[in-house]
């Protein structure tokens, strides 16, 4: 039909600007957050691009849910305002017209919703553990950032170096404050790189500097000159990161139903059919009241979306928690917002019966 094709077209324009306008939002707050962290020393700055991707690919369930909620409610409000909903309404269509564009729209993104949910975003979850992992591994001389003061693993250690020559192995003019047995050393180095022993062992050599230890408060420090001095850089393996429920499959989900494990099915069988019900539940949501104001049903809109949401994180919680079974927390709520979207479309029914259709 017309209006079909036309309403599919619409649809699929809307969604992807909202969709773009929603991406962005995220990963520019994302962005500033990670941006701050790297500015801070807790996160080298080569590491923000990657955990940009990890989240991106996380929190794509979410923002297609929401891209095709709004898509639809947007869309059929557009229609309400511009009186085309009346040309198509005294043509003989009910409002359970619009199921079937609807679904036939909605249906791909939400098998898209649920692959993500289901095996890209603990994919994602996973590596993104894995990889702060490997950061947080990294000796002092790999958190060494020019210009920037860094510290050390037990934060027992700050340094700054100015500058960075040659193939990374160079600093030049170094700082380095230690403190040991209760008394603070200060080194001061012209220029210093690293070496490693027949060992393995590595070390930061430095050239051509001074040290200046002793007890804070008291007068009776020490200076020494040196032309070169060798410290031992130490390391650690990279420790596997304990996985997470986010970041558990969903084979290994079911192969271990533990309370915790439990909640994270909830939430991730929750994702796409919570799309699906919004994306109906926009329709008779849409209905603009012109007696009201005509924003007053996109407020409630969006109190809906938000109700449905943290009701099904609430879900999750309590059924991680032991405090509500599995079956119970896993449809309970979805069963309710179908109630009351029958109950929506019931509502919108009775209004728009028209006099001469009675």
């Amino acid at each position: 039909m017309i209006f079909q094709r036309a309403l599919l077209r619409e649809f699929a324009n809307l969604a992807v600007a909202v969709f773009l306008a929603l991406f962005l939002i995220a990963l520019t707050m994302r962005l500033v957050r990670l941006l701050g962290q790297a500015a801070g020393g807790k996160i080298p700055s080569e590491a923000v691009v990657g955990f940009l991707g990890f989240f991106a690919l996380h929190a794509l369930p979410i923002l297609l849910s929401l891209t095709l909620f709004s898509a639809v409610l947007l869309t059929l409000h557009r229609a309400y305002r511009d009186s085309e909903m009346v040309i198509w309404f005294s043509c003989g269509l009910a409002p359970g017209a619009w199921i079937r564009p609807v679904l036939t729209f909605a249906a791909p993104l939400v098998v898209v919703i649920g692959a993500l949910s289901f095996f890209i975003s603990p994919w994602a979850a996973m590596k993104s553990e894995q990889y702060r992992s490997r950061i947080d591994a990294r000796d002092d001389i790999a958190r060494v950032e020019p210009g920037a003061f860094g510290e050390s693993r037990g934060s027992k250690r700050v340094f700054f170096v100015e500058s960075i020559a040659g193939d990374n192995s160079s600093v030049q003019n170094v700082f380095i404050n230690t403190l040991q047995h209760q008394r603070t050393g200060v080194m001061l180095s012209s220029r210093g790189y690293t070496e490693t022993a027949s060992s393995g062992d590595r070390f930061l050599v430095l050239m051509e500097g001074r040290r200046y230890e002793g007890a804070p408060g008291e007068a009776d420090f020490r200076v020494m000159e040196f032309d070169r001095y060798a410290t031992r850089v130490e390391t650690r393996e990279g420790d596997q990161p304990q996985a997470s429920s986010k970041s558990l499959s969903m084979l290994a989900l079911l192969e271990r139903p533990g309370p915790q494990n439990l909640g994270e099915l909830v939430w991730r069988v929750g994702v796409p059919v919570s799309a699906l019900v919004l994306s109906l539940l926009a329709i008779p949501l849409s209905f603009v009241n012109p007696r009201a104001g005509r924003s007053v049903n996109l407020l409630f809109a969006l109190f809906a979306y938000m109700l449905y949401s943290n009701l099904i994180s609430i879900s999750q919680a309590r059924v991680a928690q032991g405090k509500l079974a599995f079956g119970t927390g896993l449809w309970l709520v979805h069963a309710v917002m179908l109630l009351v979207l029958v109950a929506l479309f019931a509502h919108r029914q009775r209004l728009l019966r028209l006099p001469w259709r009675r």
